[in-house]
């Protein structure tokens, strides 16, 4: 089958159904101009590229959450600087993946859902759309816990008092006004991603100014940290049976490279932009600078600002089951006033805030995929509301965190290899890909990166079902 006749039977699934479809002659116009730059010095061509890219941050904003927060606290509390490498190097593996993604979809224009369905199978398209839906809205229960408990802690600080409650239930009419407006197309998109934009580099210097005050003590110990390696486990004299084990931060943290809403979202919001064969460059580069750049400094800010905190010279960290918002109270106390403490708060205010307003888009999407509803539409507004539930987290998750985090990071989780393998087999698809298909020294990347990243995550959930089920067992019949 030659290519024009493998687009030409694709030509169902190629176009994403749109109430405000971007402008076609703003597309051309920038087709002209990513033309004229293909030629240019690498330093002009990134320089125009940081002023196009968006959908690389909206990845971001979705990943930067509770969990990322939670894990860089642990891993910089417990073994101080020793974990520094775990995020890039995890964040590397999901840029590959998702720059996989990005090849497949911009190179055929063919919508994911459909082209996983054909050229992969019903189980993995099944796979694909049910652990996008359910990792969004089941984990957004521990991202309203998150949010209420910062804001209830700012208001503490301010003698504001704010209930969980409240708290959760301003996050959730701020979180669906800001999800409702994606999908408008044209300048209210553009508008949408700027938001995004403005609210990833919103939290790095919110973590950037903590940084700042409490400032590094070991600058060369820092940068050591950025080498590989596993220190010996963590066991804190206090109470040693909440031990850290330090190869379990490390492949945790490598596991989470990409979530199943994170792979779904991406290709969605690159047709959601009009995006085609010619912007390949540019979601590569759009993926390392709004994706990999700011979770890289997120997570080292807060790695840092939890190293510089406690340790031998600081305050004794707890160990296991230690809550990002008791390193907000503990942070306000070393800096001996609010302000530090409100501006730790304020990022992962920002943080949850984000990642909750893309799991909703996340779904939208979904929904428009399975029921052929138009994206922007009154329909796709309603299925962003799909999560919304979640925002009772903020009034029970201490009792319900026993009931769901383990099995729904096992159920979740074992759904999400079988992505990888989904689009693993639709990489190396002649029949689909054609003469786009990665061949030589990228198709050794590409394919390494996803089978590495297949591997860690398989072998890490294996481990945790073996670990975790029989002490969850014993808690919900306890």
């Amino acid at each position: 089958m030659s290519d024009e006749e493998r687009r030409e039977g694709a030509s169902s699934s190629v176009r994403l159904p749109m109430v405000s479809p971007p402008d076609p002659a703003a597309l051309a116009a920038e087709r002209a101009w990513l033309a004229e730059l293909e030629g240019a010095p690498a330093p002009r061509r990134w320089a125009a590229f940081l002023r196009r890219g968006g959908p690389g941050y909206l990845q971001s904003a979705l990943t930067l959450g509770g969990g990322t927060a939670a894990s860089s606290l642990i891993a910089g509390g417990a073994f101080g600087y020793d974990l520094l490498w775990v995020a890039p190097l995890s964040m590397l593996l999901g840029v590959a993946v998702l720059s996989a993604v990005g090849h497949q979809t911009l190179s055929t224009g063919m919508r994911p859902l459909e082209a996983v369905r054909t050229h992969a199978g019903g189980f993995y398209a099944l796979a694909f759309v049910l652990g996008a839906v359910l990792s969004s809205v089941i984990w957004h229960f521990a991202q309203y816990a998150l949010a209420s408990a910062a804001i209830r802690d700012i208001g503490a600080v301010s003698g504001v008092p704010v209930s969980h409650g409240l708290g959760g239930i301003l996050v959730l009419l701020w979180a669906v006004a800001w999800a409702t407006s994606y999908g408008g197309g044209g300048r209210a998109g553009r508008a949408f991603e700027r938001s995004m934009q403005f609210m990833v580099w919103a939290i790095v210097l919110c973590f950037a100014i903590v940084v700042a005050r409490a400032g590094i003590a070991d600058p060369g110990a820092l940068l050591a940290g950025y080498i590989p390696r596993v220190p010996p486990d963590f066991v804190p004299p206090a109470d040693p049976t909440k031990s850290v084990e330090a190869l379990g931060v490390v492949v945790a943290g490598l596991a989470a490279a990409v979530g199943a809403n994170m792979i779904f979202l991406y290709p969605y919001s690159l047709l959601a932009r009009g995006w085609g064969r010619e912007h390949r460059r540019l979601a590569r580069f759009d993926l390392f600078a709004g994706m990999f750049l700011p979770y890289l400094l997120t997570t080292t800010l807060i790695v840092t600002a939890a190293a510089n905190t406690f340790g031998p010279d600081g305050i004794p960290f707890p160990g296991r089951g230690f809550a990002p918002i008791d390193a907000s109270r503990i942070l306000g106390e070393t800096f001996g006033s609010a302000g530090g403490r409100i501006i730790f708060d304020l990022g992962l205010l920002g943080m949850v805030t984000s990642s909750i307003t893309l799991h909703m888009i996340c779904c939208g999407f979904a929904a428009c995929e399975l029921f052929g509803w138009e994206v922007g539409s009154r329909r796709f507004r309603l299925a962003c509301l799909l999560p919304t539930p979640g925002v009772l987290g903020a009034f029970f998750w201490g009792d319900m965190k026993i009931w769901v985090a383990v099995p729904t990071t096992i159920l979740t989780g074992f759904l999400l290899p079988a992505v990888y393998v989904a689009f693993l087999k639709l990489q190396n698809s002649r029949e689909y890909l054609g003469d786009d298909r990665p061949r030589g020294g990228r198709a050794l990347i590409w394919n390494g990166a996803i089978g590495l990243a297949t591997a860690i995550l398989s072998g890490f959930l294996l481990w945790k079902a073996a670990t975790a089920l029989p002490s969850w067992w014993r808690g919900i019949t306890g």
